[in-house]
Parts: C-alpha cells; structure tokens; sequence
C-alpha cells in the first residue's frame, strides 16, 4: 500500500447499495471502506477501483473517495425510456437500483424509441462525474409492462442472452444431422443398459431429460441402480463454439414462463436428451446396493441406454400412491432405497431444507391467473436421493484419484459451516418466537439445526425460520479445494448429474473421463479450473437472481389484481420504516408501512424484533400470524402495499 501525502492508496472491488453509498473490499484492509455518494466519482457497482482513505475517526468506519476506475464490471444496463416533456432530451431509467444515476441518450438515439419502452442501453462516455453517463441503445425489447419485454428484461439485466449466435445455432444442427443414427464407434467400449429397465422422472413440461434410473434386480436384497447422466462432454468438445457459448452461459435459467437453455435446443431437447425409446449415449454411476441401502460397489464409466417409460413427477407418485402401474415394483424399491438413504444421511446431519414454493397458470400474454404451491412428492426425493447418490461417489472417485497419485484436482461443489454471528442472529430469533436451544460448541452443528426444523415442523413460523436458516448459510459454491459440503453432511461432493443446464457437471464429465483413462488435470489446468470455477459461482448466482425476479414479478402482478382483498400472511420481517409480510398461499411478499398504521403510535423493540403500541399494548412479532388487505404496489420493484386488518 503506498502513501499519497496522509491519505492511503490502495485498490479494491466496490459494491454499491440501492440508496448509492459504495462499500470497498480490499486487501489492504480487514474492513470495508465507505464511499459516500458524492466521492464515488462515476464508480459502479463491481467495478475495480483505485482508492484513498481519510484520516480515521477514533471508533468509526473509515471512509474514503474513489479516485479512478481501473475496470468496469458492467457497461450495459436495462432501464425504462424516460422522454422530458417539451424536449428533445431522453435519459434511460436503470432497473438495477445499485446504478444510481440515470443514462442519457442523444436526440438520435432517442427518436428510436418511445416513452416508457425497456431497452438495453451500453455506457459509451462517462468521464465527468457532475454530469451523466452517455449511453447507445443497444436493443429495444417493448413496452414496460408487456410480458415478453419484463421477462427479457429480467435475463439481459443478470448478463445473460434469450438466443444462441447463429455459429452456434448452426453447429448444434449439424451436430444434430450427424448423430442419427448412433455410429457403432461410438458405442463401443460403453457397457450396454438398453435391455435393462431404465426410466426418467421430471417435471409435467420438462424438454430436457438429463438423467434416468435403471433398474435390475441382483437377489432378493440386493440392487443394481444406474444413475445414467446425458453425456453432453462427448457431443460439446473443447474450443468449439458450442462450448464456448455454454461456457459463457454457465447456466440454464429457469422463469416463470420459459427456459434460457445453456445449450440450443437441438442438443438440450433432441441429441443429449434421454427421451424413450431412442437409443442415447450415457455417462453412469452403477451402484450395487442392499435392501438395508449400504452401496456394496461403485462403478463409474459411459453406458448407453433406451429409456422404457418418461414419467411425469405426478404420474410416478400417483403409481406409489395407488401401489399398481406401469413399473410399479421397481419404482416402490427405489422409494424404499431412497427412504433408507435420506434416513441416513439426516442422521449424519444432512439439512432438511424443503421450503414450499409457487407455480403459476398464465393466460397466452403472460399475465398470472392463478398461483399456487408446488407439492412436494416422495418421488421427488427419491430422484434427489439417488442424484447426490451419484454425485457424492464420483466425488469420492475424484478426491481419492487425486490424493493417490497427488497430482490434479477437480471440480467440487462445497459448503462451508456458518458464521457464527449469523448463527446467533437466528437462535436470538428463535427465542423470540418462544423456542428455547441449546447449542453444545462455540458454532452450531447441522445435526442441532435439524433439531430445530423438526421442532418448528409444521408451525406457522416454519417457513420463516427456514429462510433465516438459508441466509446465515454460507453460499455453496464451485471449488477445486474440496472442503466438503456443510449442508449435505458430505466430506465429497461434486455437481455430476445435470450436464444439459450446468457447465460445472460437464467439465466434471471430462475430468472424471480423464481420471477412469488415467490421466489428470495438468497444473495450467489446475489454475484455469481454480478461477473458472468462480465465475462459475457467480453466473449460478445471477441465474438464481433472474429466477428469483421472474417469480417475484408475476407474485407482485397477480396479486395487484386483487387490490382490497384479505388475505392470510407471517410476518417475515420488522425495519425501522415498516413490517414485512409473506401471504401465506401465493408467499408474495410485502410490506405495511408505519404511517399506514394509525390506530396507535407503535415503538419498535430491536431486542425483541416486535412493535409494541403504547396505548393499546398490541404487539407484532416475527413469526406472527396476521390479516392483511392490499392497497397497493409497485410492480417495477416488485414489492406489494399491505394494511393491517
């Protein structure tokens, strides 16, 4: 760190708030740096920054100004078109809340568009502070408020594209033209499943199908399960344009009303896709089992397949449920393996963290006409059960490969153990809501969580205390150090089993396909792997976030339709400006404001995170049951408007 007269220099990454104050991480410090607004000096959020500090004032945080921007995170932004009356004059309103300043955009730019349309605007000049950045239009994508425009809005927002380059298009065709039928070279040498029953269970309007279970009794206590992965890593070779652009991607992306494919249709739905009755090239876990569910052996290798039967999740669990139906047997000794597993990985200390969540039914423009919640089926477990089954033994594989011939590395996905503040900001809020733990060591074990859940299991608060639990969690996340996975209660873990809609699994494919021919991960490799992995972090994050926005969006959308009415909530949350609530059947959140509440003067209690009236002693709580009617919303920032009924 140099010195600039009594002021330190040093360089960092900023974040800023949406209120526009940036905080800078750096090196150099154990804390973060404080930017106010007015010493930001055009900084954005992301962005690398060099940096001074002020002097420091005894027991506060130091503060500092940005003295220059040394890379730009992010230079395109979707915003709303904002055209000042009687003027040639238009600026771009951002979406993102953390750009603190509007865009302006030339009179030529601005006769492309109309008022309140979203475009996609790229910063071309911004070296004055005092005045606003310059920006280009990049894309209009319509109407603020048209479906299609607020969807593609949400995507283009997170840095992702809706539609493959046409290169890539074009080399997924062919690729498609070329693998029908299956050459026999490129059968050869794969063990061969396709007279062994072998089945896929997903989602009603799921196109991919990346994984299927096969079947094949042993003895009467003993099971032979193949978890047979799409192998998408012998279609998507490295350095070509298809792996470049599901590099890039990272991710699919799921919203409310279509899918974001990292690979284009033609591999996702058709080549890479294990639809029945079509032969398909496989990668596997083959794991010979007991009745008591102990894995007697583990074989790894490529297989190919011919799917008997594409259940649906309903259909599967409609079978189990009736005990009859198309491979009803098989099914029903998956169910039990799966029970006997969960069982004892809970045991173990894995986290039961099943939270409900909403599906929409949506007219033919997108408008929401009714939202529910989505079941949670034993057959969904069963599939996960056996997905980390698979998952933990080819991380196993991969970490012992590695410590054997102490060379390589590999892709893991690990989960650290919670901080400790974060652990008692949660155990403060369950004494709160009247539950007394006991917590043995300094942190908090995962097997004393699952204590709690299943103290809370069913109450009203459940849900609530589930996504503070969430939040005090560490992020799981991509690594080559395997630390292994805090949640899952696993020492080995990796993400294998999804390829078509994860890049990680695919570059565990070929990792794993070097190990089992005896190569490894050379050290350039190991560095590449090492950074790549946390991009690959990020874009998971962004793609959760764009997730998380589309549902959020259409939430805010159906319940604004039903202005006046009553509704059932938890309160999930208390600030010094008002009470957040989740209605309890659609969890639409919202908040009532303090100067909505004017049947009495309330004090909130920080201790006690409740709001006490001082005339009439009513009290709100976290955790508390209420009735809310909504008087309104913002659907832009997607938060609804409630009062207290």
């Amino acid at each position: 760190m140099k010195k600039e007269g009594k002021k330190s220099v040093a360089k960092g990454i900023i974040g800023i708030t949406s209120k526009g104050t940036g905080y800078v991480t750096s090196a150099e410090f154990d804390m973060d740096i404080q930017i106010e607004p007015q010493f930001l000096n055009t900084a954005l959020h992301g962005d690398e920054v060099e940096f001074f500090v002020f002097p420091q004032i005894e027991k506060e945080r130091l503060d500092g100004e940005i003295i220059r921007v040394l890379w730009r995170a992010k230079m395109e932004f979707v915003g709303t078109v904002d055209k000042r009356k009687g003027s040639a004059i238009s600026f771009i309103v951002p979406d993102d809340k953390r750009m603190y300043t509007d865009i302006f955009i030339s009179p030529a730019e601005s006769g492309r568009v109309r008022n309140n349309w979203k475009v996609l605007v790229r910063i071309i000049k911004w070296d004055d502070p005092k005045k606003n950045p310059e920006g280009r239009i990049v894309k209009v994508l319509g109407k603020k408020g048209d479906n299609d425009a607020e969807m593609e809005s949400i995507v283009l927002e997170k840095g992702f594209q809706m539609k493959f380059p046409p290169k890539v298009e074009k080399e997924a065709e062919l690729l498609g033209k070329i693998s029908k039928p299956i050459p026999r070279k490129d059968i050869d040498g794969r063990r061969d499943f396709r007279r062994i029953t072998t089945f896929t269970i997903d989602p009603e309007d799921a196109k991919d199908f990346d994984d299927a279970l096969s079947f094949k009794k042993v003895s009467d206590d003993v099971f032979e399960i193949g978890v047979h992965i799409a192998d998408v890593s012998h279609y998507v070779r490295e350095g070509g344009r298809l792996d470049e652009e599901a590099r890039r991607r990272g991710v699919s992306i799921y919203l409310v009303d279509r899918t974001i494919p990292m690979l284009p249709e033609v591999l996702s739905n058709d080549v890479c896709s294990l639809n029945p009755g079509q032969d398909k090239l496989t990668f596997a876990a083959v794991l010979t089992i007991s009745s008591g569910g102990h894995i007697q052996k583990a074989w790894l290798g490529r297989t190919i397949i011919n799917s008997n039967k594409r259940f649906a999740y309903e259909e599967a669990q409609k079978a189990l449920d009736e005990k009859k139906g198309e491979y009803y047997d098989e099914l029903n000794r998956l169910n039990e393996l799966a029970k006997i597993l969960r069982g004892k990985r809970m045991k173990m200390g894995a986290l039961d963290f099943d939270k409900e969540e909403v599906k929409f039914k949506l007219d033919a423009k997108g408008k929401p006409l009714s939202v529910a919640q989505k079941p949670r089926l034993d057959v969904h477990k069963l599939v996960e059960e056996f997905m980390i089954l698979a998952n933990k033994e080819v991380a196993s594989y991969l970490s012992r490969e590695v410590k054997r011939i102490n060379k390589g590395a590999s892709i893991y996905r690990i989960h650290g153990a919670p901080k400790k503040e974060a652990i008692d900001e949660l155990l403060f809020l369950l004494r709160m809501l009247g539950h007394e733990i006991e917590v043995k060591g300094e942190n908090i074990s995962s097997k004393e969580l699952n204590e709690i859940f299943e103290k809370i299991k069913g109450k009203p608060e459940e849900s609530l205390v589930k996504t503070v639990a969430m939040r005090s969690m560490a992020k799981a996340i991509y690594s080559i150090r395997n630390i292994g996975h805090y949640g899952l209660a696993l020492e080995n873990y990796t993400h294998f089993t999804s390829p078509i809609r994860r890049y990680a699994d695919l570059l565990v494919h070929r990792i794993l396909e070097r190990h089992l021919k005896g190569g490894h991960l050379r050290s350039q490799e190991i560095a590449w792997h090492h950074n790549f992995a946390a991009e690959l972090s990020q874009r998971e994050i962004d793609a959760t976030d764009a997730e998380r926005s589309s549902v959020a969006y259409k939430q805010v959308e159906y319940m604004l339709g039903k202005t006046g009415h009553v509704f059932e909530g938890v309160i999930s949350g208390i600030t010094t400006w008002g009470v957040y609530v989740e209605e309890s059947r659609t969890k639409a959140s919202g908040m009532v404001k303090f100067k909505d509440m004017k049947d009495d003067f309330y004090v909130f209690s920080k201790e006690t995170y409740s709001l006490v009236g001082t005339r009439r002693k009513r009290k709100y709580s976290v955790g508390d049951k209420v009735k809310i009617k909504i008087i309104g919303g913002d659907l832009e920032r997607k938060i609804l408007d409630y009062i207290f009924v």
